[in-house]
């Protein structure tokens, strides 16, 4: 038996004043570049945002998160941003900027847009001055420049590595290094600097001004650096004795920075939101996530979590208590831009290192497509299901699959060049979107898209799936509208005596979400199906499914 009520769509236009609509929002990210391409040229833009309101609408998400869309080279995707108050010409305009807002607000929805405040690219402004500008000069104090070591300094300062592979330090021909903790070509910043705080002061300022509901902040825990001599090995970097302390990470003076955004959030009404990515240990999460911080932060626990009931329970239980502790509300992550699609995942055997998988260009082991796509919903409706945030990623709506075969000649990733081919990196969850189940880009654009869209992906197209109401878009879409009409306060109590392969709760209000992690069929209580990830076997839940009901002894609303 399949169910189910449909309850509702979005309101037109944003409810007036609202402060805590992020603490349990529906957040959609959006990758530009590969969402919808209006003009042809191969890469997403703003117009083809604007013009997938109605599709976002229908969806029934609360907000959308922008991906950089800043002027870059894309050398990382455009998180090498070239001037943080602008549109890339190939993406748009300020104008199509402030029009694709405007239609975006009157449906309902909100805009957060990404900040990368850790490092600029090499073609900004300010770094193309310091580098026009002497070794101890006031341009390269924005930066961290370091002298080499040897006796011109032609050695780098460390042996410090790069998240991307390779050295952390570039020259630059006259006995300086600058420090990019990611490419060469996002050297970092100098969060000392009080010029470069005032700066990022007013980027948020002039975003907010143009109506931007939040934002999402990329490493946010790398900003405030120790860069005193003598600098740390890189295996002193990589010990784990830290705590506050790691001189380039998740340092407790990070906060500092984080205190002046917030008073620039709070001259706004309603105060403008933000949410930290923060890679830190769940303990040190909470000072992101503060009211006088950030006010939220990504939980990412969830997304490296193995498909295992007790290990679910036992996050979720941690992170609403982390939550409680910091007076936000929790996250919940399964996929984004930079890992594998949670549909593939969930097709891997458990334990599959997904590093050497992309090596094998995703042949060694084959994921098995239906048990993935069957527990990617089972997960989805699920964390829907929690107290707090759900952030989607483009395309999950659809089921997309990782594309694991994409050839070398079009990747773009640096993590592929920095590695020597040995890592293929992110560009196979950032495949564009197919929107029909026909043409060279299936929908995207017109002739090409920058990354190719596999022809099996025709079977995940939005035409396709619209017409089908067993599709998991048409689950998405009643899985959302349930949620905006079932949730309330941000509580729930664990069922209890429930088998060791089971995760279930009761929401305030008298509706309960089952989820059976195991593969036979469980008992499942006596109520009123609102909603399943999968057909239901009379009155058991299948394995791998969850399922919504509102239970026969609650309350009627």
């Amino acid at each position: 038996m399949t169910s189910m009520t449909v309850l509702g769509n979005v309101a037109a236009g944003l409810p007036e004043k609202d402060a805590t609509w992020w603490r349990q929002a529906v957040v959609y990210q959006i990758y530009p570049r590969s969402f919808a391409d209006s003009n042809g040229d191969g890469i997403g833009d703003l117009p083809g945002i604007t013009a997938k309101v109605p599709y976002l609408r229908e969806l029934g998400v609360d907000a959308v998160w922008l991906s950089p869309f800043y002027p870059s080279a894309l050398a990382d995707g455009g998180y090498d941003v070239d001037d943080y108050r602008d549109v890339d010409p190939r993406i748009g305009t300020l104008a199509q900027f402030d029009e694709m807002r405007a239609a975006l607000h009157a449906a309902g929805i909100r805009v957060v847009v990404d900040i990368v405040p850790n490092h600029t690219s090499n073609r900004h402004v300010w770094f193309q001055e310091a580098l026009a500008s002497p070794p101890g000069s006031r341009a390269r104090e924005r930066y961290v420049f370091r002298r080499g070591l040897g006796e011109h300094g032609e050695l780098p300062p460390s042996d410090w590595t790069s998240t991307f592979g390779g050295p952390a330090w570039h020259p630059v021909g006259d006995g300086d290094w600058y420090l990019h903790l990611f490419a060469p070509e996002q050297p970092d910043l100098n969060w000392a600097d009080d010029e470069v705080r005032e700066e990022f002061l007013t980027t948020l300022r002039f975003w907010a001004d143009r109506g931007v509901d939040g934002f999402r902040i990329d490493v946010a825990h790398a900003l405030a650096k120790d860069m005193a001599e003598p600098l740390p090995s890189q295996a002193d970097l990589d010990a784990d004795i830290w705590g506050g302390a790691h001189p380039l990470q998740d340092r407790d003076e990070v906060h500092d920075i984080y205190r002046e955004w917030r008073r620039v959030f709070d001259e706004y009404d309603p105060p403008r939101t933000a949410v930290a990515e923060a890679w830190v240990p769940a303990h040190r999460r909470s000072r992101y996530a503060s009211p006088e911080g950030l006010g939220q932060a990504f939980n990412f626990d969830l997304l490296e979590a193995s498909w295992d009931a007790a290990t679910f329970a036992s996050i979720i239980d941690k992170n609403l208590a982390l939550a409680r502790e910091s007076g936000a509300s929790s996250t919940w992550v399964l996929s984004n831009h930079d890992v594998v699609r949670h549909a593939t995942r969930y097709g891997l055997p458990d334990g599959t290192d997904l590093v050497a998988w992309l090596r094998s260009d995703g042949t060694d082991p084959l994921p098995d497509e239906e048990r993935g796509r069957r527990r990617a919903r089972a997960a989805t409706l699920l964390t829907l299901a929690l107290p707090g945030s759900a952030y989607l990623y483009q395309g999950e709506e659809l089921g997309l699959p990782e594309v694991a075969d994409l050839p070398a000649d079009v990747l773009q990733d640096p993590t592929f060049f920095r590695s020597g081919g040995e890592q293929k990196g992110r560009d196979g969850c950032r495949v564009p979107l197919p929107w029909a189940s026909h043409g060279p880009t299936l929908g995207f654009g017109e002739d090409r898209a920058h990354l190719p869209v596999p022809a099996s992906f025709e079977r995940f197209a939005v035409d396709r799936q619209e017409a089908d109401t067993e599709s998991t878009l048409a689950f998405y879409r009643r899985a959302l509208a349930a949620r905006r009409h079932l949730q309330t306060s941000e509580t729930l109590e664990w069922l209890k005596n429930v088998p060791a392969t089971v995760v279930a709760f009761v929401r305030p209000g008298g509706w309960a979400s089952i989820t059976n992690f195991g593969t036979t069929s469980v008992p499942m209580p006596a109520g009123e199906v609102v909603v399943s990830s999968a057909p239901l076997d009379g009155d058991r839940v299948p394995a791998e499914t969850t399922v919504w009901l509102r239970l026969a002894d609650a309350p009627v609303d």
